[in-house]
């Protein structure tokens, strides 16, 4: 295909504009500068011309001289052309170096006055290009920078693969671009070998739905729906300009498609992939019609739709490129979903629904049939409707919710106004499956469509818990939504049941009080009781027991067992926010691990067999809590990276998946992303006016800076939590697991007496609740206070019972700590007798069992670095002022950045040095000092500021 001039992306493209290509924009970069040549491939529109810009822009900058050419179709049959733009600029510098002959072949081939050509003049012009580009390099680095490579003249082409392949030794790197069509296209070999011999071949290949959903906000269609973001993906194949193009289309037209209805495909994408279209009989093209309207198509479906020719038909479309031959496959695929989108979009609407009519009939499966019929019919049809209806209720039994909202809109377009049930209802069941399939979007257009119309209450206020229920936990939002409910519910109890339910939400997420959520929800639950709903009173009760668990209440218990009594609801039941859910928070809290796994694994079999993205969302991070809890570290990363994935596909729970993903990656996987991620759920969280979540991330940042190493910065974020708990009434320590953390950073920075503190208050609700991981690792925690005191007897005995309780109840990753810190304090015995290599041997093998690298690594540093003691007294300011004042300029940098609580990593970064570059400095500045760790020079600046 050949891609238009005014479709090719901007001529300029900073690196960091590269998305979705970041990973192989780096490994390109790498390669270029180890002195290599990059060749990027892949298909038309994929991107290869924007990375390729990208790169030259920020590689460029390294070379003396950066020569360029992009080739185009219409001009690759004139000889030399893009040896002209290459070589063009530089000839009056290269030419006096040149032997003459070499010169004049040189100077007729590029300036036209004078007969050239690769048959007489071959050798000569060969050399010629050979030896400008040598004598370039003489003069600096040479960076030959070519797109389109499969549009060079033939000549230009020739040449400059004679000299490419004989430049090794030089600082000559070429960086070139060509087409190649199909994932396993080794169309790029022929440019390959003709590019010098350390050249990497990079393919671009397509883009998420993610990065779809990101290149589109950045390019200003950022308004688009994320149901329409899925389908732009769909019918792009993840091909960055077609999805541009389709979506440039979609924010031109005023009137965007309905869902089920085909994208709007723009005249310059049709002429793009329709091309060979006029080359197809008449009769053919009727055949790729009925295919393009089809889900499925096969030929045993076009012969039965009255396509009797479809093999020989479908034949010649796969001849001209237009259908994927895949002899094993029974259907017909088209080579490209834009092909099959484009051919629907260019047909006229009498022949589409002729085509939905001829499946309507020809179709096995009761819900294709319905769409086909729906779509084959014009105005409202209640025989139609019911049957749409029908197939909804049998997609929503199938666990395809997404297809259920589909047909649910359909069969309400087909509903007369006085039909029973009437459109709106239709229209609203169809919203509902809109949120259990995670299209939010959705699902919120349509409850507002229905409150332009409707004036049934109960319609009402169902459009209004849609909306409100859409906008998640960013419920400060529709805030002035709840009076308008509460007016539309009157005195109705199922009503009122409906929007109080909501109200607990929001004085959960909005308020941040528990008391008054758990009241708003014990009056749901009564109000759905004597309304006989059962399923609003069964998720106010689930969510009145939540409430109560992360308290510590002590009706907990019993709140729970109300929510699980008979009838139940198996709407309710494997809800994320239902009985089940409320369950499995209660015994993950009370350290029934083996239990909280099976509950949550069947719980998600459930979610995903419903298609209940929500649900499956919330509890692929559930099972991960768990998997993290018994110290299944590899296993958590794995089930939380999905959940992340999966929550920002469907924009729903990103800031809750951060925040776990963080805790995962940074006891299993990365601790620079671990940082990333809670901080980035800490802003999520702020910006939503989220308070239940704000703490939890906040949980998440400061454990993952504790692993980082930055125990100031532990306790800064720990401290916030702290306050944010009390405020909210949440008094039990199982909820955030916090504690022990936010106590090991105090003594760290030499504050033992407040790490105390939090251990004694926090011991008290962990007794009275009987949460004994959480009492182990307190005691964990106050065998580092008695360490810091001097008393390391009693701290090694403490430790030894902390690491034997908590691997016997299961928690494999506390026990490894409290093996690490016991092997800490073993080492400063000074009886202990041991060798610095097998101390740690336990809290390796612990470490590995859990599969948690980035503690691992602590250890690692723990045995080739000696072990700071815990509490040194504050030198004098004075003193201090001299030591610091006789430091070198780059140790001041780093002690500085230390006082400010900067990471290791984080100094690295800001002093363009390496990792080790700061480990070797810090230990200068310890021995200059008189200290021994980070944390005594934290503790140096405290002293200087305290005079």
């Amino acid at each position: 295909m050949t891609v238009r001039r005014d479709f090719q992306e901007p001529a300029r493209c900073r690196p960091d504009l590269v998305i979705g290509r970041e990973e192989l924009f780096a490994s390109a970069r790498d390669q270029l500068a180890s002195g290599g040549s990059v060749l990027l491939h892949g298909p038309a529109g994929i991107g290869k011309s924007t990375v390729l810009r990208a790169l030259a822009e920020e590689y460029g900058a390294t070379a003396r001289t950066v020569l360029r050419c992009s080739a185009t179709e219409s001009e690759s049959h004139l000889p030399f052309l893009a040896l002209a733009d290459l070589l063009g600029l530089v000839l009056d510098e290269v030419a006096p170096r040149l032997p003459a002959a070499q010169r004049t072949a040189l100077e007729s081939a590029l300036t036209g006055r004078g007969e050239s050509s690769l048959q007489r003049d071959g050798l000569a012009l060969r050399l010629a290009v050979l030896s400008a580009l040598r004598a370039l390099a003489d003069q600096g680095p040479v960076l030959v920078v070519a797109d389109d490579l499969q549009w060079l003249d033939p000549a230009s082409s020739e040449l400059l693969g004679f000299a490419a392949r004989r430049l090794e030794g030089t600082p000559v790197q070429l960086l070139c671009a060509v087409r190649t069509e199909g994932q396993e296209s080794q169309e790029y070999d022929r440019h390959l070998r003709a590019c010098p011999p350390d050249t990497t071949s990079f393919r671009l290949g397509a883009l998420s739905r993610a990065q779809v959903a990101q290149l589109l906000a950045h390019r200003g269609h950022g308004a688009l729906s994320r149901s329409t973001v899925r389908e732009i993906h769909r019918t792009s194949a993840g091909n960055p300009l077609f999805a541009l193009e389709l979506g440039r289309a979609l924010g031109d037209n005023p009137t965007p498609p309905r869902p089920g209805e085909p994208l709007p495909v723009p005249t310059s994408l049709r002429a793009l992939v329709l091309s060979r279209l006029d080359m197809l009989s008449v009769e053919a093209r009727r055949t790729l019609l009925v295919a393009s309207a089809g889900a499925r198509p096969t030929p045993a479906l076009l012969h039965a739709a009255g396509r009797e020719n479809a093999e020989a038909e479908c034949a010649q479309a796969a001849e001209l490129g237009l259908l994927a031959t895949d002899g094993e496959a029974p259907a017909v695929r088209f080579a490209h979903p834009l092909i099959s989108a484009a051919l629907y979009a260019e047909a006229p609407a009498p022949e589409r629904r002729a085509a939905h009519a001829a499946l309507s009939t020809a179709a096995s499966d009761p819900i294709e049939r319905a769409r086909h019929l729906a779509l084959a019919t014009a105005g409202t049809d209640p025989e139609v409707a019911a049957r749409l209806a029908e197939a909804a209720s049998l997609a929503r039994d199938r666990g395809a919710p997404s297809v259920a909202a589909q047909l649910g809109l359909l069969a309400a377009r087909r509903t007369p106004a006085e039909g029973v049930p009437g459109p709106e209802e239709r229209r609203l069941q169809a919203a509902e499956d809109a949120i259990t399939a995670g299209e939010v979007d959705l699902a919120r257009d349509i409850a507002r469509e229905v409150l332009t119309r409707a004036t049934v209450p109960v319609e009402r206020v169902r459009a209004w818990m849609i909306v409100i229920d859409t906008a998640g936990h960013t419920m400060v939002e529709v805030d002035a939504l709840f009076p308008q409910a509460l007016a539309d519910a009157g005195d109705d109890p199922r009503l009122l049941a409906l929007v109080h339910y909501q109200l607990a939400w929001r004085a959960l997420i909005v308020e941040g009080d528990f008391t008054e959520a758990r009241e708003a929800a014990a009056h749901a639950a009564d109000l759905a009781a004597r309304g006989a709903d059962r399923r609003t009173e069964l998720l106010s009760l689930a969510f009145q027991a939540q409430a109560e668990t992360l308290m510590g209440h002590p009706e907990a218990p019993r709140t729970i067992k109300r929510a699980l009594r008979e009838p139940q609801d198996p709407r309710v039941a494997f809800h994320h926010n239902g009985a089940g859910s409320a369950r499995f928070r209660w015994l993950v809290m009370g350290d029934q691990l083996t239990e909280a796994r099976a509950a949550i694994t069947t719980l998600l079999r459930e979610v995903r067999r419903r298609g209940s993205v929500e649900s499956e969302v919330h509890f692929l991070r559930g099972l991960a809590e768990t998997e993290l809890h018994a110290g299944q570290c590899g296993r958590a990363l794995e089930l939380a990276r999905d959940s992340l994935r999966l929550a920002r596909d469907s924009g729903i729970g990103e800031t809750a998946s951060a925040m776990l993903t963080s805790l995962a990656e940074a006891s299993g996987g990365d601790v620079d992303r671990a940082l990333a991620l809670a901080r980035e759920a800490v802003q999520h969280a702020e910006e939503d006016g989220d308070q239940m979540y704000l703490s939890r991330a906040l949980a998440a940042l400061g454990y993952a800076q504790l692993v980082a190493g930055d125990p100031a910065g532990t306790v800064r974020s720990l401290r916030r939590v702290r306050r944010l708990e009390q405020d909210l009434g949440i008094t039990d320590p199982a909820r955030g697991r916090w504690h022990g953390d936010l106590a090991e950073a105090l003594v760290r920075i030499g504050e033992p007496a407040e790490a105390q503190d939090l251990i004694d208050a926090s011991r008290e609700h962990a007794l009275r609740l009987g949460r004994e991981s959480v009492l182990a690792v307190l005691d964990r925690a106050e065998a580092l206070v008695r360490a810091a005191h001097g008393d390391l007897e009693a701290a090694v005995a403490q430790l030894t019972s902390a690491q034997d309780r908590l691997g016997k109840l299961g928690y494999g990753l506390e026990e490894a700590r409290a093996a690490f810190a016991l092997a800490r304090l073993r080492l400063r015995h000074p009886e202990a007798g041991l060798r610095r290599a097998t101390a740690y041997d336990e809290a390796v093998r612990l470490f590995r069992r859990c599969r948690a690298l980035p503690w691992l690594r602590q250890v690692e540093e723990a045995v080739t670095t000696p072990e700071p003691a815990p509490a040194l007294p504050v030198p004098d300011a004075a003193d201090a002022l001299d030591a610091l004042a006789g430091l070198a300029a780059m140790e001041r940098q780093v002690a500085a950045l230390v006082m400010e609580g900067a990471t290791n990593r984080e100094i690295a970064a800001r002093l363009f040095v390496s990792v080790k570059t700061v480990e070797a400095t810090l230990t200068r500045v310890y021995r200059k000092l008189g200290i021994r760790s980070r944390v005594d020079i934290v503790r140096l600046a405290a002293g200087r500021r305290a005079k």
